[in-house]
């Protein structure tokens, strides 16, 4: 997969493509289902395959702090849409001078002048262009007027629930990650770097790797969660008791995110590695000392053991 940097990378010579536009974030069942009818739709036009995004997100810029929780980063973004067999990834610059591009100049510059879209695949509350004043109906007369087609996405949903980057995130903040896997097609998944913490957790038996994050991830409610430990870029999976929260049997304050990796013993400092979650566990609880807080951890951790089908 081609990645460029602004539509202005566009090569010479580009010919036709088969084009789709949003932010993607979480690469979700929904956009894996508009994504893959964009792909297929290119092969059988036998033509590339294009899907525009945006860097940032657009309500960082339009709405300045107003940035809702990142399910995920714009390289894991970039792996999974490539996972889906797309031809090029398109990432947009989302500046202010950008957001204030009209419409009908958005469809000309991009999707004309640049990418030669012959099809234009985007959802029904699609949205484009200053204040957001094209839709769908817009998109489709400016079609009609520079030659290229626009077809719905398909919808994905389960029990009546669409699929959407809004609705993980509310599950995601709940806890509820088993809801948010089964909506995204996989475990959500937390990136970062592993830093020095408290060291309390090696201590009481169950030492931890305590992961900085991206500012804007989103990080699931306090608690205790089953999931899987990932480093060297994914090659090795290890089974971990992960904690979210702030310590409150030792009065913490800050909010971390942490990882008891079972049967593990070494040293991850400095590693970028990442958290798969699996399941919820149980709440963050304040324990009355460490004698009831150990012997918690170690129910937590033979359940997890269970939970990941390791006992």
């Amino acid at each position: 997969m081609q990645r460029w940097r602004g539509y202005d990378a566009t090569p010479d010579g580009w010919g036709s493509s088969v084009v789709t536009i949003g932010v993607f974030d979480g690469v979700h069942r929904g956009h894996q289902a508009t994504i893959g009818h964009t792909v297929a739709r290119a092969r059988e036009l036998g033509v590339r395959s294009v899907v525009v995004t945006f860097d940032p997100h657009p309500a960082e810029v339009v709405r300045p702090g107003s940035h809702p929780a990142v399910l995920t980063e714009l390289t894991r973004k970039a792996e999974l849409i490539e996972a889906l067999g797309v031809d090029v990834l398109c990432v947009v610059p989302f500046t202010p001078e950008f957001s204030r591009l009209p419409a009908d100049a958005f469809v000309h510059d991009i999707l004309v002048e640049h990418l030669h879209a012959t099809l234009v695949v985007v959802g029904q509350n699609f949205r484009f262009g200053h204040r957001a004043a094209g839709d769908v109906a817009l998109l489709e007369e400016l079609g009609r007027t520079f030659g290229f087609a626009v077809e719905d996405a398909p919808l994905v949903a389960q029990d009546d629930t669409v699929f959407s980057s809004t609705y993980i995130r509310a599950r995601i903040d709940a806890g509820d990650v088993a809801a948010a896997a089964a909506a995204l097609g996989r475990p959500h998944r937390l990136e970062g770097v592993v830093v020095l913490g408290d060291q309390r957790g090696r201590e009481l038996g169950f030492p931890t790797a305590n992961l900085l994050c991206h500012p804007h991830a989103a990080v699931p409610a306090d608690g205790v969660y089953a999931g899987w430990f990932l480093r060297k870029d994914g090659r090795e999976r290890m089974p971990a008791a992960i904690s979210v929260g702030t310590n409150p049997t030792f009065s913490g304050r800050d909010r971390r995110v942490e990882a008891h990796v079972l049967d593990f013993s070494g040293d991850l400092y400095g590693e970028r590695v990442a958290l798969d979650f699996t399941e919820h566990v149980r709440g963050q609880v304040r324990f009355d000392g460490v004698e009831p807080l150990i012997a918690q951890m170690n129910q937590d951790v033979a359940r997890i053991r269970r939970m990941l089908g390791i006992a």
